[in-house]
This record gives C-alpha cells, structure tokens and sequence, in this order.
C-alpha cells in the first residue's frame, strides 16, 4: 500500500473498518519486536513516533542482556528510544481481520545502531553516486511436523520433518502439498510480499522463496517481514520453520541470497550491463564485485552473525570459504550473473539466518566502495572453488575470528560509522562468550569417556 500522508493512512483506516493496529522494530539479529495498540496512540505514533524501552537494542536473540554494549544496557536506565514509523511499509495481515502493521526504525542517538537506518543511510550515498539499488532476497527453510512445545521437549533433536528425503524441485511433494504452497504464496501476496519462486530444495521439508526484486528498502523489508510471517505461517498451519544456517550435520545448511544491481538514478537504466564485454559485465559491475571480494573477510560478521553460520561454510555444501567470485558459477562467493536487464550480483556467502538489513548494507556498501576506488576484480574462479580458490582470501572460520577482524577495521567504521561497528562488534562477542561457555552434545560424546 501507498500513503502519501498520515491524513490519507487515517482516511483508509477509517473506510476500511480497521480496528487493531501492530507497530513494530527489527532488533540487530532481525527478529520484529513490536505491540499493538489503540487508535489514539497509532495515531500519535504516527505523526509524531513513538518511544520503544531501548532494550530492544540491549539484548539477544533470547532476551539475554548484553553486558558490553554503550547504547543499551543498565547505565541507560532501559529508557525510551524514539522510534519513527515509515508509511511505505503498511501492509493489512490476511490473517488477523480487520489489523494493520507498521514498520518503524530508532531515531535520534539510536539511528546509528538501528539495522534499517543503517541500511537507509547506504542507500542514501548511492543515491548521491547517482544510482538506484535494486534488490532481491532468496531464503531456504526447513519445515517440521513439530510445536514450538514438542521441539523443547525433544532438545530439538529427532525432529520429525514435514517431508522425507532429498528432493530437490520435486514437482511430487509440491504436487501432495499443493494446498500449502498455494496458501503460502497468498498469504505473501496478500502481505505484498510477492514470491517469485518456490520450490523444495535438497534435504527433507527444506523450501525455498525467492522474493520478487524491489528497490532497496522494500527489498530489506519484504525480507525480513517474511521470515517472519514465513514462521508465522506454519505455525498456524501446525508446523514449524527455522532459518537456521545449519541445523543438522547431514544436510545441506540454508541460504539467504543476496541479488543487488544497480541503475542509473531515475533512469531505469541497469549500470551492471555492457553488451559489448564477453561476459557482458561492465567496468562498474567489476568494481563493484570487486569491493565485495576485497572487503568480505573484513565485514564477514555482518553476513554471518551467528555461531551457527559457520557450521555450513564448509566444502561441498553449498557455502564458500573464500572470497571468490565467477560467471554463473554456483561455487564462488560472489556469482555475477549475466542476464541482460537482469543483469546482478548474487553474494552467495549469505545465510537464512542473517538480518536482511545488515546483509544487505554490508554488500551494497562495499559494493559501492569498490566503484569510488575503482577496484579491478581478482581473477575469476572457474570451475569449483572449493579446489581450486586460487590466490583467494580465506574467510575467518569462527564468529570470534570474524568479529575481531571487523571491529578493528578501519574501513568498515568509515562506511558504516564507528557507533555501529562498535555495538555491532560488541554484540557478537557477546554471542561468542555465550557459545564458548556451553558445555555441547560433541564435547560430551568425544571427551567424557576416553581422553
């Protein structure tokens, strides 16, 4: 939907019968935090934001309390942030009659560790460089014959998946659960998060969607709203999802495909095409891939935030390991992809698990780092970049590692500003003490008995 003015919002709420209103924050690891409330106060909200406890901002994925943030923590007293809505985020939810949602991001000294302002704030300089970004986001999930409540008893372990098998494309189990795939694909619709495709990928229940292109901003926000109602989904339909990067040792882990192209401002014009070079790259796609490239070990945190991502970048299974790129070339990092308007780059590092905006920002902003310094590409990889990587950067192998290296570089404070970099860092430190404390099933299982 498109509302030019809160004037013309109230007006559609008032024809429509709206009677609930959901306003909502992505927190730095992309879950929607967020509450309804009454018309008085959506309104107020609306005209003039809101304040959300800064808490938001101060803890993890599981309502832990970071210890080592500046911008949220007890020396804050957990007062109120300010949030703005944004109007080009409203959408109805199929499923909750007669409701609206909002999106909104944190304002004033907050604005600079927000995810969506951050990515806001890329955008912007790419605007000034005189392009438009065009993105796409692609998520695999898995699906379970489980409840939130079934999963916990089981210690998420033997799991019953929603299908067995490894079928990939399978026009059979799309064909059996065609009343699934035809109620998700309407429930995206009707949230105007249209899916491009969607189809089983390899391993039992694992889906994947690709959501239709959008510029920028929209891009970020169907994504990260469709993880979330993704979730939403199944749980109404007596199924659960995960994003998880990686959630079994036996099959493959799950991505979350970042598509960027660019064009020239106002124009439609898409500045990655040139159909006079042989792979029908131009100069400033090469740059621009090439940014990534050289950057990618440097901002890895910000693509990959959990422990978890890092248990599916291991050979054959789908994920780099080094910073590489190719032509339609599965293997590599990077995946230029040469498809005349379609033209793009794929950052294929990327997992399910990600925040979209943060993903988001840190490829598009090195990216555009790449063209200011007008980087020439590494040579390309052909055939698997698993044998053969060539002189490549490894990427850090561990969360610990990655985080260090982003928070001492100096070119990731200039592009995303030392405040991000700074409780960005901080929170994933946090998350590596948190891991290097627990006690897990492999040490039992290889250390109890026999060392």
């Amino acid at each position: 939907m498109h509302f030019d003015s809160v004037d013309q919002f109230t007006n559609f709420l008032d024809e429509e019968a709206i009677r609930f209103h959901k306003i909502g924050v992505f927190d730095i690891d992309g879950i929607f935090r967020g509450k309804y409330v009454d018309r008085e106060k959506f309104e107020s909200a609306l005209r003039k934001g809101f304040g959300f406890c800064d808490v938001v901002l101060g803890w993890d994925s599981n309502d832990q309390l970071y210890d080592n943030t500046k911008a949220s923590g007890w020396h804050t007293g957990y007062r109120d942030a300010p949030v703005e809505l944004d109007l080009a985020t409203v959408r109805k939810i199929p499923f909750e009659a007669d409701t609206v949602l909002v999106v909104g991001h944190f304002a004033g000294e907050y604005a600079s560790v927000c995810p969506r302002r951050l990515l806001a704030r890329i955008n912007d300089k790419a605007h000034a460089m005189g392009f438009d970004v065009r993105a796409a986001l692609e998520y695999e999930f898995f699906l379970f014959n489980e409840t939130p409540e079934s999963a916990r008893a089981k210690g998420y372990r033997n799991l019953d998946t929603f299908t067995p098998g490894m079928f990939g494309y399978s026009m059979l189990r799309s064909g059996v659960h065609a009343e699934l795939y035809h109620d998700l694909l309407q429930t995206m619709e009707a949230l105007e998060i249209p899916i491009e495709g969607l189809h089983t990928e390899t391993g039992p229940g694992v889906i994947e969607a690709a959501i239709r292109h959008d510029e920028l901003m929209a891009a970020a926000d169907k994504g990260a709203l469709f993880k979330t109602f993704a979730k939403i989904f199944a749980q109404r339909s007596g199924l659960m999802a995960t994003f998880m990067a990686k959630w079994s040792n036996n099959v493959p882990g799950q991505s979350g495909h970042i598509h960027i192209s660019l064009e020239r401002r106002g124009s439609g014009e898409n500045l990655f095409v040139d159909a006079n070079d042989p792979q029908g790259l131009s100069p400033t796609m090469r740059h621009f891939i090439a940014g990534q490239v050289t950057l990618m070990p440097q901002v890895l945190p910000m693509i990959c935030s959990t422990i978890n991502a890092y248990r599916r970048m291991v050979p054959g299974f789908w994920a780099p390991t080094h910073a590489t790129w190719g032509v339609e070339n599965r293997t590599t990092a990077i995946r230029a992809i040469p498809a005349g308007k379609a033209t793009r780059s794929e950052y294929r590092l990327g997992p399910a698990d990600a925040n979209p905006y943060i993903a988001l920002a840190a490829a598009l902003a090195t990216g555009l780092w790449g063209i200011e310094q007008q980087l020439e590409c590494p040579p390309m990889v052909v055939g698997s970049a698993y044998d053969n990587p060539g002189a490549a950067q490894a990427l850090p192998g561990t969360l610990a590692e990655a985080t260090a290296r982003f928070a001492s570089s100096e070119i990731a404070k200039q592009l995303f500003g030392e405040p991000f970099v700074e409780h960005f860092a901080a929170t994933r430190d946090w998350e590596d003490r948190l891991y290097r404390r627990h006690v897990s099933d492999w040490d039992l299982a290889r250390y109890f008995e026999i060392i």
